[in-house]
């Protein structure tokens, strides 16, 4: 008979030890309420409460790792596009992080995508897919700021997708196809416009040394005569055939 009561002393026993002693890791916080008010914030290592006036509340510190699911953004220049980011922040205060907000990581949460779609909604296509360091970094002080009331640390953002429609990706083909012909085309002409300055400047250096343009032509007419070919026409310039018709005109006078 006395077997059932010591049964129960044990079991009682047992249950005032575990809501009285707590263990709590390197890690964690304990938020202590005293009879529903908030009296301290403990830990780690050995914590000891008063079963039935206090209760205890575990707060992990360490960096977490939020998914953000993947939002339609219609971005400054009308373009639709789905996209997706991480988020990781910490807990620096679990007081507020206990007593301000029912659930701190679902309040993070939907924090990050509101905050996401509103950000990228104020930036062009060309700036989500050139500039994601810049809009990560403002996302991200966005977020610290609105989520400091709730104790919360946000340490890094990273966008890791932008998907396009098919018709928009042929769109941004397109696009760069007509760029890369476009600067082919400008290459091509500053190229011939510098060839065209050089071709002038050397015309007037031949133009002004007479000897020059001679030499010039005979090193014309032996690269053609090194050539293997049946027919050469053999330009003759005017500067040669003037000194022989003054020469022929001074013989018929003289005649």
């Amino acid at each position: 008979m006395l077997l059932i009561p010591y049964g129960i002393a044990l079991a009682l026993i047992i249950v005032v030890v575990y809501n009285t002693i707590k263990i709590l890791k390197e890690y964690e916080r304990g938020v202590i309420l005293f009879l529903g008010r908030f009296q301290s914030v403990k830990g780690p290592g050995l914590i000891i409460l008063i079963p039935g006036l206090q209760k205890m509340t575990k707060v992990d510190l360490r960096v977490v790792v939020l998914d953000v699911p993947t939002q339609d953004v219609i971005s400054r220049d009308n373009v639709s596009v789905k996209v997706n980011a991480v988020i990781y922040f910490r807990i620096v205060d679990p007081e507020k992080a206990i007593l301000r907000v029912a659930n701190v990581f679902e309040a993070t949460s939907q924090l990050s995508q509101t905050t996401l779609r509103s950000v990228l909604g104020q930036h062009e296509l060309d700036d989500m897919l050139a500039e994601r360091d810049k809009l990560n970094v403002d996302i991200q002080r966005i977020l610290d700021h609105r989520s400091d009331a709730w104790g919360i640390k946000v340490e890094n953002v990273e966008i890791k997708h932008v998907d396009l429609d098919e018709s928009m990706i042929r769109a941004i083909a397109q696009q760069a196809e007509a760029e890369r012909a476009r600067r082919a085309k400008v290459i091509n002409a500053e190229g011939e416009k510098q060839a065209a300055a050089m071709l002038a400047e050397a015309a007037r250096i031949l133009a002004g040394e007479k000897q020059a343009l001679q030499l010039r032509y005979l090193q014309t007419l032996k690269e053609i005569a090194g050539e293997r070919t049946n027919t050469i026409v053999f330009p003759l310039p005017l500067d040669l055939i003037e000194p022989l018709m003054a020469l022929g005109k001074a013989l018929k006078k003289d005649l």
